[in-house]
């Protein structure tokens, strides 16, 4: 299928802005209790209107959104059934989070085994862990692909008005009883809706309203965010990221408006020789580079420790002037080592390290199994993201993703198939 290089172009910069936010926000310093790894961003009242920018989420799902409906109604065109397809989007996304959670795991093990303070481990391991939420939503939005293009072609204005009438009243169930559990059912409602946005953008609806109808939607919908974020909800988006809000919408609205403004432009961008080549490396391990940067970061963080440890080596005050200073030569280094690492695990991406079912394990008659492969899939995931890394939660983890990516349907059918062996084998006796 010929692929749309703005979509393309757009999924680079929102990937290379994620990975550069998440290094500015290391804070690697040394206080009278030890060291101290923390999210140098966090409670800076002037991040807040910066959040505005660098949350690009909404965007990453209207994307996914767009390049999910493009790629299912062309293979449904050509005969391919909605489980095959949900196969095909289960082994792409689980295989990079399986090399993930069996290195990580262990490397974590060995960390405390050596030695290492539980509170530094346990620190490297949720820090690890906080992008994989992405990872877990994005395999559930992506296996609802065909059901939500069917309701999109069915009902294409009822279907994302129910999905904010849902948002919203999660969100108004979890600000009057300030149960904040409440809102993680949001982490469902809302990234359905903005990824039917992306519907939108595919179907050529959001480029007919014209450039100057798009700019004043832009405007509406960051006149709402200011109502909103002046009321009960939060100015900082990255706090309305956990749990998810109705901000986050109208955020990705007004990313989707100022996306399809500069779309030509995306366009242009991968037009270019050296920087097409980017984009498209990007594009082959984006899922590795998502998962991977992270560990990079704590591995960078850790060698400054051991270095101030052992050489002596200064680590300047986070936010301080000295600090900030050295931001663009540490982006440097984080560019620089993310780079081989990207390079060594992108072979499990691309279905090179590891057997599985990219043969669309499951079939057109196994929905339920697809169904429930998809649930071990974003299991998985989530529960790394909510117990850690320690050796149980990773190892029913990788158990459950094992299951997801081999297809639960193929391993229930090993005894059957075992059995079915045995009786061929077996010699006749005539008794007659």
């Amino acid at each position: 299928m010929t692929r749309d290089r703005s979509i393309d172009a757009v999924r680079s910069t929102l990937l290379v802005t994620v990975v550069a936010l998440h290094a500015m926000m290391v804070g690697v310093s040394v206080s009278a209790a030890g060291p101290v790894l923390e999210n140098a961003m966090e409670n800076q009242a002037w991040f807040a209107p910066a959040s505005w920018v660098v949350q690009v989420m909404p965007l990453f799902f209207i994307v996914g959104g767009f390049s999910s409906i493009t790629q299912w109604r062309g293979l449904r065109a050509r005969g391919t059934t909605a489980s095959a397809y949900v196969r095909t989007r289960i082994d792409r996304l689980v295989r990079p989070a399986i090399a993930l959670v069996a290195v990580v795991g262990a490397a974590l093990l060995a960390m405390a085994l050596a030695g290492v303070p539980a509170d530094i481990v346990a620190t490297a391991g949720y820090r690890i862990g906080q992008p994989m939420w992405f990872l877990g939503v994005y395999i559930l939005c992506s296996s609802l692909v065909p059901l939500m293009a069917r309701a999109h072609e069915r009902a294409r204005i009822a279907t994302p008005l129910l999905l904010l009438a849902a948002v919203l009243a999660v969100d108004a169930v979890r600000l009057s009883s300030g149960l904040d559990a409440v809102g993680f059912l949001n982490l469902l409602f809302v990234w359905l809706l903005v990824q039917q946005l992306g519907f939108w953008l595919a179907d050529g609806s959001v480029e007919a309203l014209g450039r100057g109808a798009r700019l004043g939607v832009l405007g509406a919908a960051l006149a709402v965010l200011l109502v909103l974020t002046a009321g009960p909800y939060s100015p900082d988006m990255l706090v309305n990221l956990n749990p998810p809000t109705v901000c986050l919408v109208v955020l990705g609205v007004a990313q989707l408006m100022v996306f399809s403004v500069l779309r030509p432009r995306f366009a242009s961008l991968a037009e270019h020789t050296v920087r097409g080549r980017v984009i498209d490396a990007l594009g082959r391990t984006g899922m590795t580079v998502y998962l991977w940067h992270m560990p990079v970061l704590i591995g960078l963080a850790a060698l400054l420790l051991a270095l101030e440890a052992t050489a002596g080596v200064p680590l300047p005050e986070p936010l301080g002037a000295e600090w900030w200073a050295g931001r663009p030569l540490w982006l440097a280094v984080v560019a620089v080592s993310v780079v081989p690492v990207v390079a060594l695990f992108a072979r499990f991406e691309r279905g090179r390290g590891m057997p599985g079912g990219r043969d669309g394990a499951g079939g057109a008659g196994d929905s339920r199994f697809t169904a429930l492969d998809t649930l071990l899939g974003a299991g998985g995931v989530a529960l790394v993201l909510v117990a850690g890394f320690g050796v149980v939660p990773a190892t029913i983890a990788l158990l459950a993703l094992l299951c997801s990516l081999f297809g639960t349907s193929r391993i229930a059918s090993l005894p059957r198939m075992s059995f079915r062996r045995t009786t061929r084998l077996a010699p006749a006796v005539d008794v007659a």
